[in-house]
C-alpha cells in the first residue's frame, strides 16, 4: 500500500495541474484565460472569454483529472478500513492541490472547484450529487458561480459525513472547502460590494 501511495499522489498532483482551460483557451481561442476575465483557469472563465465549447470542455478536463487518480486509488490501495480512506483521500487532496498550484503554471491555478467535485463524485456520488443540486439551485437563483461554489463547499464536509461516516475524507473534504474559500476570497468581497459578475449577464 505505502509504495502505491508513494507513486499515486505525485501522478495525482501532476495530474492535478494539468491547466485544461489555459491550454484549450490558447489552443482553441488565443486568449490567456490568465490575464483576462477573472484571471482563472476554470471553465466559467473559459466560457466567459473563449465561448461555451471550450468551457464545457475546461468542465469535463477538470472533473477528469480530480475522479481519475481518485478511481484508480480505489482499485489499487488497501488495507485496513481508515487507512485505506486516508490514501484515498490523499490522493485526492494531491489532485486537488495540483489544479489550485499547478506546477506547469509556476503554482498558479485555479479555486478547484470541478476537480474537487471529480474527486468527491468517485468517492461518494450521493455526496456529488446534493452538492451538485445546491449548486445548481443557488446559481439559477442568484446568478453567481461563486456563491454557488461556496454554498456546495460548505456542504461538503457534512454531506461526506453523514453518506460515508469516515473521519479521513471528512477531513479531506474540509481541507477542500477552505481551500476554495480562501482561493474565492475577492470573489467573496465582490459579492458583498455588490461588484460581482453574475452569470446571467455572459449571455
Amino acid at each position: 500500500m505505502l509504495v502505491d501511495l508513494v507513486i499515486l499522489l505525485p501522478v495525482a498532483y501532476l495530474l492535478g495541474s494539468v491547466p485544461f482551460g489555459w491550454v484549450l483557451a490558447r489552443l482553441f481561442s488565443h486568449v490567456d484565460v490568465l490575464q483576462e476575465g477573472s484571471k482563472n483557469i476554470g471553465a466559467f472563465n473559459v466560457y466567459r472569454l473563449a465561448g461555451k465549447r471550450l468551457g464545457i470542455w475546461t468542465l469535463a478536463g477538470d472533473l477528469s483529472k480530480g475522479a481519475i487518480p481518485v478511481v484508480v486509488a480505489l482499485h489499487i490501495l488497501g488495507g485496513p478500513r481508515w487507512q485505506n480512506e486516508a490514501a484515498v483521500g490523499l490522493v485526492a487532496l494531491a489532485a486537488f492541490m495540483g489544479h489550485v498550484y499547478s506546477v506547469f503554471l509556476r503554482f498558479r491555478g485555479g479555486k478547484g472547484v470541478a476537480t474537487a467535485a471529480g474527486s468527491i463524485l468517485a468517492i461518494s456520488p450521493w455526496t456529488f450529487l446534493v452538492c451538485t443540486l445546491v449548486y445548481i439551485l443557488v446559481i439559477c437563483t442568484w446568478g453567481y458561480s461563486s456563491a454557488a461554489s461556496l454554498s456546495a463547499a460548505v456542504l461538503l464536509p457534512g454531506a461526506i459525513w453523514v453518506g460515508l461516516h469516515s473521519v479521513p475524507l471528512t477531513l479531506c473534504a474540509s481541507v477542500m472547502t477552505i481551500f476554495i474559500f480562501v482561493r474565492h476570497v475577492g470573489n467573496m468581497k465582490r459579492l458583498f460590494s455588490g461588484q460581482e459578475d453574475s452569470f446571467f449577464s455572459w449571455e
